[in-house]
């Protein structure tokens, strides 16, 4: 069932018409319209001369697409020159516009040059013209190796040194702190802690002393008073808040019924003292 199509489009492309120019020539005129050189071109080979261009000369490109049997002018639907540089792989396709009787005309002014054309250096480009159409074979065709003058180079970006890497960073870090010697540190200590242990003394002359502190029923009340002291250290080394909090009100509530004893006990002490 698809065998018949294909067959038939086989033997339409062996069938397709070839195409080929009609007297394809170059021309090249100054800024002041004085003819510099024009050569005609060969099918079979590209000119044996660079086509040379100044900074203000133009190049002008004719030629006429034709079918090869029977010399009838062509419109193809595409046609192209292309400026390539072997050099650098730098390459610029620029379009050709054809008449519907396939007459062709190019012009390139280098005081204006298109977009088209690649980044230039010393070395010449090759032009070369490619010709494609749905119903003839296509055509391609090396022209002539162009000379033109090299590009300037671009302006430098403001912004375009912070995409550079950035010189390495050495980090300096301060030599480790040495410590005091041990005995000067003993001192230092001593001093800190003796304001304490006098204050300690002193209070043991001021303040009443608690009667029977070591009795079953004081005691309990002075272990949960150290108890909470413990629970704050602990707190500051490792303890989070809600643990501590969890903790306190616990305790809080040993330590309310171990003073509310206590407080019973010194009670009846001082009663039976009178």
């Amino acid at each position: 069932m698809f065998f018949f199509p294909i067959v038939a489009l086989l033997f339409a492309s062996a069938q397709a018409a070839i195409l080929t120019l009609h007297t394809p020539k170059v021309v090249v005129t100054s800024a002041t319209g004085s003819q510099l050189r024009s050569e005609s071109i060969s099918l079979t080979q590209p000119l044996s001369t660079p086509v040379t261009l100044g900074k203000t000369d133009t190049l002008k490109l004719t030629f006429q697409i034709v079918e090869k049997d029977g010399g009838k002018g062509v419109q193809p639907h595409q046609t192209f020159l292309r400026f390539y540089d072997e050099t650098s792989g730098e390459e610029g396709v620029q379009p050709v516009r054809v008449t519907n009787g396939g007459k062709a005309k190019f012009e390139l002014n280098m005081a204006r040059p298109p977009l088209s054309l690649p980044p230039t250096s010393d070395a010449p480009l090759k032009v070369t013209l490619m010709i494609g159409s749905p119903l003839h074979s296509p055509l391609k065709l090396e022209l002539f190796d162009l000379v033109v003058p090299a590009s300037q180079t671009p302006p430098v970006h403001p912004e375009e040194p912070n995409f550079h890497p950035l010189p390495e960073i050495h980090h300096t870090f301060r030599p480790d702190q040495k410590m005091p010697p041990r005995p000067i540190s003993a001192i230092f200590s001593a001093v800190v802690v003796a304001p304490w242990a006098v204050l300690l003394a002193l209070w043991s002359q001021v303040i009443p002393r608690v009667p029977y502190p070591f009795s079953p029923s004081i005691l309990p009340f002075i272990l949960t008073l150290g108890a909470f002291e413990a629970l704050l250290v602990w707190y500051w080394v490792g303890l989070k808040l809600g643990q501590a909090l969890s903790y306190g009100a616990v305790l809080g509530l040993v330590t309310i019924f171990a003073g509310k004893q206590a407080l019973s006990k010194i009670g009846d002490n001082r009663i039976n003292r009178k």
